[in-house]
């Protein structure tokens, strides 16, 4: 595809270290990765919902060629303090291990161990720089490097990538594996399958994918991320590895008690549901909160599609804001930040919707937003949210973004 703004600034960047580093990347190619903005179910994936999202206009690109080195060697512009990073195809620390827990070069290096666990026979190397503009929570950069990661040492070992759900798997076994971090497929799923100007649509079930166009007639409006220039740490140190563990434990006692369910998207019917409240509700209050919150999403989650389908934003809105309330009060995954975030924006009018995003804790927030408050909505974070959390001051940001391809290559960028 044909570079664009966005596009040239990455490349001036990737030339740049490029041109610090010593390493070349004459004929080689730019694979760029979006992020994602998930519309339903937030962290419904590793609870069985169904799944719905788009692909977003912050990305990481990765210009890389094949080498005969055997190695990979990698440097990212947007940590160059680590240096170039350089291990041998086969070659790289355990999983977990505490001496790269807390550097990026652990998704290259779980990329590898996977790639070779999966049976892949890797002998060409990758000499490449790395660099984003995805915010650092909430809007999947970790997801984005990895699909990116395995796409490009796959296509330099001239291996005809697998049916993408098993990249999908792959990109997860990364994290959970690898580095450690308990994600679902959620992001990968939205990243990797996402098409401009379309809704994806997962049924984890089925492992079906369907891509929704927004409905005619939908109102002018934007995707708002509100990035809290909070550092979030990995899920693995978050309240998101608490969540699943919780609704993973209730899951398990739902069963042992004769419930028919494998996980908490099993309790569907009302008659279900009722005989669970009466049971569960008052000895497991924070257990049952869970399942309150993926009960009632679930059935937001349907009245959703069919909104986006006949172009409904506002009720798309309504019900991203009611997520947000159920994910604060019932599912106890946001922060602070996060709320203040979502508070500021709740009072601006034309503001449809918003809520926090991604795993929690810390990151960003994000709002549906008609495109004529978009200013005013700018104005409003940029008076209240450095009053209410001075200490982010200097960090926070607003990011509008599009809809668009979560994978592009761009080709004849690096001659």
């Amino acid at each position: 595809m044909n570079a664009g703004p966005e596009d040239h600034k990455a490349l001036d960047q990737l030339r740049q270290a490029a041109g610090r580093t010593g390493i070349a990347l004459a004929g080689g190619v730019v694979r760029r990765s979006s992020s994602r903005f998930c519309l339903g179910v937030e962290h419904g994936d590793y609870n069985g919902t169904e799944l719905f999202g788009v692909g977003t206009d912050r990305f990481i690109w990765l210009a890389c060629r094949p080498n005969d080195t055997g190695h990979i060697r990698l440097f990212s512009a947007n940590f160059p303090q680590d240096g170039i990073v350089d291990f041998a195809l086969g070659q790289v620390p355990d999983p977990q291990s505490p001496q790269i827990a807390s550097s990026w070069a652990r998704f290259a290096m779980g990329v590898d161990y996977i790639l070779h666990r999966e049976g892949f026979t890797l002998r060409r190397g990758i000499d490449g720089i790395i660099y984003g503009n995805i915010p650092g929570g909430g809007m999947s950069r970790s997801a984005s490097l990895t699909l990116n990661l395995i796409l490009s040492v796959l296509e330099a070992n001239g291996i005809e990538p697998p049916d993408p759900l098993k990249i999908v798997d792959m990109a997860q076994a990364v994290e959970n594996v690898y580095i450690g971090s308990p994600c679902g497929q959620l992001d990968q799923t939205m990243i990797l399958f996402a098409k401009a100007g379309m809704g994806t649509h997962y049924d984890p079930k089925t492992r079906r994918i369907e891509y929704i166009p927004l409905g005619d007639g939908a109102l002018d409006f934007r995707i708002v991320v509100l990035d809290t220039g909070t550092d979030r740490p990995g899920l693995e140190k978050s309240t998101y590895a608490v969540r699943r563990a919780e609704c993973e434990q209730f899951t398990r006692q739902l069963a042992q008690a004769g419930y028919p369910v494998s996980c908490l998207a099993d309790v569907r019917e009302d008659g279900l549901f009722e005989a669970i409240q009466k049971q569960f509700a008052a000895s497991h209050l924070d257990h049952f909160a869970r399942l309150l919150y993926i009960y009632h999403a679930q059935r937001r989650f349907y009245q959703m599609l069919e909104a986006w389908k006949t172009g409904d934003i506002e009720t798309v809105g309504r019900i991203f804001r009611t997520d947000g309330i159920g994910l604060r009060d019932e599912y106890r995954i946001s922060g602070p930040e996060l709320e203040t975030m979502c508070d500021i924006a709740r009072t601006v009018e034309g503001v449809l919707g918003e809520r926090m995003l991604g795993g929690g804790d810390k990151g960003a927030s994000g709002a549906l937003v008609r495109a004529e408050a978009v200013a005013d909505l700018q104005r409003a974070v940029d008076t209240g949210y450095p009053r209410s959390c001075p200490a982010y001051a200097d960090k926070y940001a607003l990011h509008i973004c599009k809809m668009v391809d979560g994978i592009a290559v761009l080709k004849g960028v690096l001659n």
